[in-house]
């Protein structure tokens, strides 16, 4: 009879499976060899037969989150029920340690543990691809500039300047920029997706991307504010000490979008690796759970990738902006002089707006603190960096509202995250279904109005040529409580606001088979909308008379 048996290796600590089968026939040799004592045996059979570490499971019961969200009607309570239960899943994740929900919280996906929109976790030296999504680095960027050409004219050559939609530029549209020259190629998460890169350059995507111009009126106490909070060398570009007025008003553009295909494969192949190295240490994890171990070289190469992808979705924001300031100046000094357009690339940079000040912030990210790796599935950044300064961030509501410049208000209660918008309280779905007829059409003339009505007075422009109605005010939460929950849960301090003029958004795509609109169709359909509009301002201009 053998001096040990397979009970007292799984007493020992070893794992039920063919180890079990392999100590058994080792031992065998051990005694044939005269060792008959069990303790020097076991000694022996640890050191040759190293025992795997016991695989992690998720917790049994879910680590509590904070909740930076009031629900305010029945809609908004269901769907912070819905919240909740993701979050609760992704609570007992062995290796997230804490969590937070903003204002704009909805559900995300359906599978488990998939982390909402306007959630955010906490992760110990390690990296959950899930958490920061597809749309990785999706994020704000906002340049400052003077001008006073009509907005009509400033859109034109906005719309000139970007590019929304599926796919990338072609060949012969391409827009460069350093970062693509970048020595980052051979990181397996980046490799061969140059090309990605390249045709995506100046390109936003579609979804809830835009373009939004807008104004801001900058005064001395907002400067002052700026100057106090660390910020000196931007209050001083705002508003100089010299300038001879007391207020400025300033345009801005503001852009939102992510890192389009390029970030897309990046994050497909950080989820597959992440499935396969989470399967490897734990069992009973969800797949949009999985993990990457930041202190292994496959989670080292990830966090890597992040960077630069990060690096890449800056510059694509400012390759817009500088295109866009571009063809501002060729309009502004070609009608001076009635040149018109016709401008060489190298004339169009000579002519450039210059820019009076840019910053942007992500919301799409994840962001190391120490040992902690925090995830923001559009969550904005709110605390304080490295020198101290609490963070500036940028957070839009919807086409018609105003958007929100800040300064973190380092919470930790709530992982020191803000919102990055408005959120939604329904699916894309259920909006579209109050304004279908009874056949289950969609009522186009309805929804017409319904558009008219919410942003009445603004330039709003959809690339595709057709409205979406599901990425106007209406599909949103209300802006007024989202902006009120941020003061009342002290995430941000709102220190300005930049007050719409007009935005560009993807729009409802073509069907299969139908051509996209090209740009001077575009332009068109815009210039028949403002006549209609126009004349429906005198038809209720006379109305009132009568």
């Amino acid at each position: 009879m053998p001096i040990l048996n397979g009970n007292d290796f799984l007493a020992a600590g070893y794992q039920p499976g063919p180890i079990i089968a392999e100590l058994i026939d080792a031992l065998a040799e051990l005694e044939a060899k005269g060792i008959l004592d069990p303790d020097y045996a076991m000694k022996l059979l640890k050191r040759d037969y190293p025992m795997a570490a016991p695989k992690l499971r998720l917790r049994d019961d879910a680590l509590d989150f904070s909740e930076a969200i009031e629900a305010e009607a029945p809609a908004e309570e269901k769907n912070v029920n819905a919240v909740r239960r993701f979050m609760r899943e992704l609570m007992r994740v062995p290796v997230v340690q804490a969590g937070a929900v903003m204002p704009d919280a909805c559900p995300a996906g359906s599978g488990p543990a998939t982390i909402p929109v306007g959630g955010a976790i906490a992760v110990r030296n390690a990296i959950i691809p899930s958490a920061h999504s597809a749309d990785i680095c999706c994020s704000m960027y906002a340049t400052f500039f003077d001008s006073d050409a009509p907005v009509a004219d400033t859109m034109d050559a906005l719309l000139a300047s970007t590019r929304f939609g599926f796919g990338g530029r072609s060949t012969n549209d391409l827009v460069h920029h350093p970062v693509l020259d970048e020595e980052v190629w051979k990181n397996p998460f980046l490799q061969g997706l140059k090309d990605k890169a390249t045709i995506h350059m100046a390109d936003q995507g579609d979804g809830n991307h835009f373009a939004f111009l807008g104004e801001i009126e900058v005064r001395a106490a907002f400067v002052e504010r700026l100057r106090a909070s660390g910020y000196p060398e931007l209050a001083a570009q705002l508003l100089p000490d010299d300038f001879p007025e007391a207020s400025r008003r300033l345009r801005v553009l503001v852009t939102h979008h992510g890192s389009r295909g390029l970030g897309a494969a990046v994050y497909k192949r950080g989820q597959n690796a992440a499935e396969r190295e989470t399967k490897r240490v734990a069992e009973g994890i969800p797949k949009a759970a999985a993990w990457l171990d930041t202190n292994t070289d496959v989670g080292a190469d990830y966090w890597e990738a992040l960077q630069y992808v990060s690096r890449w979705t800056k510059a694509n924001h400012q390759s817009i902006h500088r295109r866009f300031l571009e063809r501002l100046g060729a309009f502004e000094q070609g009608e001076a002089a009635g040149q018109g357009h016709g401008l060489a690339a190298e004339e169009l940079g000579a002519m450039a707006v210059p820019p009076v000040a840019a910053f942007g912030n992500e919301h799409n990210f994840v962001w190391k603190r120490g040992q902690m790796y925090l995830h923001g599935k559009g969550a904005t950044p709110a605390w304080n960096d490295a020198e101290g300064r609490p963070l500036l961030g940028l957070i839009p509501l919807n086409m018609s509202e105003p958007i929100l410049l800040v300064l973190g208000g380092d919470n930790e209660d709530h992982l020191s995250f803000a919102p990055h918008g408005a959120g939604r309280n329904q699916s894309r779905t259920a909006t579209l279904r109050e304004y279908r007829t009874k056949n289950g059409e969609l009522d186009n003339s309805k929804i017409r109005d319904k558009i008219a009505t919410t942003t009445e007075g603004l330039d709003v422009r959809w690339f595709y040529g057709k409205a979406d109605l599901t990425e106007t005010p209406v599909a949103y939460k209300n802006a007024a409580a989202v902006r009120a929950q941020i003061d009342t849960f002290e995430l941000a301090e709102v220190v300005g606001e930049i007050h719409p003029l007009g935005c560009i958004m993807a729009g409802t795509p073509p069907k299969r088979g139908e051509k996209p609109l090209s740009p001077k169709q575009k332009r068109q359909i815009q210039h028949r909308a403002e006549r209609r509009k126009s004349k429906q301002v005198r038809w209720d201009a006379s109305d009132e008379d009568e």
